[in-house]
């Protein structure tokens, strides 16, 4: 199963953005986290079937409604098997 790299770059912290990225890979049924970044950033790693992930990253593209996304950053690494969940780190 894909997973992938992804990092979330502009108005991104302090608007809900996790709790959004959350939300969406919990209704897609996207494994992985998510986690604000020292550099303002907000980086996750997302793993589902291929489709799934596109919607995905097309949601996080949107953001939430305070959130100003400036550029998607994303790239494959590898499949994390033993996942069941979509988490927030802190």
């Amino acid at each position: 199963m894909p997973r992938i790299h992804i990092v979330v770059d502009g108005r991104v912290q302090g608007v809900g953005y996790r709790y959004f990225a959350l939300n969406c890979a919990q209704g897609l049924q996207v494994t992985g986290w998510a986690r604000n970044s020292p550099d303002g950033t907000v980086e996750i790693e997302a793993q589902a079937e291929g489709d799934v992930l596109e919607t995905f990253v097309e949601n996080l593209r949107r953001g939430p409604s305070f959130a100003r996304v400036t550029d998607i950053d994303t790239r494959s690494i590898a499949e994390v098997e033993s996942e069941d969940r979509f988490h927030i780190r802190y």
